[in-house]
């Protein structure tokens, strides 16, 4: 029986190989690690941005990211032992993030241009329903990329493994650095909060 330490091993096997294959032009084996990691990707991007259109618009960024640097770059081809899927993983947490931030300055401008709408008791809800999953993501956004990622890697079910694996950490930290990324994101959610009423 395989344990996931050996299963690791056998993927980044395979996702060099593949790379390196990519740095030589072959076409295949970017559509064959576009579909054995776009689940994945895309799934920490939704989590974050919370919007399918837009996870799926920035998965194709990631990929295209990955493409550029094989084809382009060839940095691949120039480490054999290069992680890809934690490499995926952070430029997918990067564009989130960038995207959030990109968020947060429209809703500020926003808000300063435009009055709150009077509406019905259900609009009502339902504008503070979407003023919680804002201040959740960026709650997120305040926080160091790693906690971020850690944070979104196990709500996936990632193994403690495989989030060591894509933040650069020992496993043996990964509890440790889970509750201390947790404890940071309900103290940036409470600040959401207070500055979101405060705006008010």
């Amino acid at each position: 029986m395989t344990n996931d330490t050996d299963e690791d091993s056998v993927t980044t096997i395979t996702d060099n190989l593949l790379l390196e294959r990519m740095s030589h032009g072959d076409v295949a084996s970017f559509e064959t690690l576009f579909h054995q990691h776009y689940d994945r990707v895309y799934g920490l991007l939704f989590r974050l941005v919370g919007n399918r259109v837009e996870a799926e618009d920035l998965t194709q960024e990631v990929f295209l990211k990955l493409h550029h640097h094989a084809f382009a770059q060839n940095r691949f081809s120039l480490q054999r032992e290069h992680n890809l899927h934690a490499w995926l993983y952070r430029v997918a947490t990067n564009m989130g993030y960038n995207a959030i931030r990109g968020r947060q300055r429209l809703w500020r401008r926003n808000v300063a241009l435009v009055p709150d709408p009077q509406g019905s008791p259900s609009a009502e809800r339902e504008v503070e329903q979407r003023e919680e999953i804002t201040a959740v993501r960026n709650a997120l956004a305040r926080l160091p990329e790693r906690q971020v990622q850690l944070l979104l890697m196990r709500q996936m079910d990632f193994s403690y493994s495989e989030c060591a694996d894509a933040c650069g950490v020992a496993p043996g930290s990964v509890g440790t650095l889970l509750a201390r990324a947790g404890a940071a994101f309900r103290q940036a959610y409470e600040e959401e909060r207070g500055e979101r009423d405060d705006a008010r």
